[in-house]
This record gives structure tokens, C-alpha cells and sequence, in this order.
């Protein structure tokens, strides 16, 4: 299982924001597009960094409700880990849970194609547990009928 098989299904759509924008900007447009992080980027760079809602949450905590008005630069991680559409799905994982993020811009080439997150990874998991769980009772249904010796 790979990075580049959840991108198929979830789709290669990044959301991102302007490093100049303000936490404000950056909070609306995590609540209208109901993600939970931003790559930062502009016309020289795909990715200058990434902001999540725990960042956000981070300034406010730190310098009270004035803090949206700050930059998103000035808010943002600038060392971002990335991953290719090759990376294995418990590669991922297990960098996520070490280093404790929960999304991974995706980059072919040089140019960002998608965003992984730990919650893309474990909706994927499930739906691969539950069509294997389907497939047993499946097969073990059939294989029932099968055997079962007319009366």
C-alpha cells in the first residue's frame, strides 16, 4: 500500500495560502474547505511551509486572540517533511506518529501533487479491512454451501 493509492481515490487537490495572509485568513479557509492544514506557498515556491490548526491553536495560546492577526509565515512549520506517491503507507505512518504531525504534502518532480494525512491513511486501512472482512464471509459462506450434503 502506497501514498499514491490514496491520492486515486481522495483526490490530488491541495488547498494552500500566501505566507503574507493573517491566522484569520488561514482559520477561514480551514473551516470552509474542512481541512485541517494549509500548504503555504507562492509563485516561487510550492512549498514554503505548512500550517495546521494546532499551530493556529499554538499563537493563540501563546499571544491571545491579537495572534490572528499575525502572518502565516510568521505561524507556519518551514520544515516540512514530504513524502513521494511511492512511500509506503506504514512509512508514512510511523513518520507521522515519531515526529508527531498528521499531514504530508505529496511531491513528484518537484511539484506538489497531493497532501496526506494520518486520517486519509486510516479511512483507507478501514475500507481495505472491511472489503477483506466482506471477502471472508463471502468466501466462507460458499465454501459452505458447497459442502453441505442434500438431505
Amino acid at each position: 500500500m502506497n501514498v499514491e493509492q490514496i491520492l486515486r481515490n481522495k483526490g490530488s487537490r491541495v488547498i494552500t495560502i500566501r505566507p503574507q495572509l493573517t491566522l484569520t485568513d488561514a482559520a477561514a479557509a480551514l473551516g470552509l474547505h474542512h481541512i485541517g492544514a494549509l500548504v503555504v506557498s507562492d509563485e516561487s515556491d510550492p512549498i514554503l511551509g505548512i500550517l495546521s490548526e494546532r499551530d493556529i491553536v499554538k499563537a493563540i495560546a501563546a499571544r491571545g486572540s491579537h495572534a490572528l492577526s499575525e502572518t502565516v509565515a510568521a505561524n507556519m512549520t518551514k520544515d516540512v517533511i514530504v513524502c513521494t506517491g511511492e512511500a509506503t503507507l506504514i512509512d508514512i505512518l510511523e513518520l507521522m506518529t515519531n515526529k508527531k504531525f498528521r499531514h504530508m504534502p505529496v511531491i513528484e518532480n518537484e511539484r506538489l501533487i497531493g497532501l496526506i494525512s494520518q486520517g486519509d491513511i486510516v479511512k483507507y486501512r478501514m475500507a481495505q479491512i472491511e472489503a477483506e472482512h466482506d471477502e471472508m464471509i463471502d468466501y466462507i459462506t460458499t465454501a459452505g454451501e458447497k459442502h453441505v450434503s442434500p438431505s
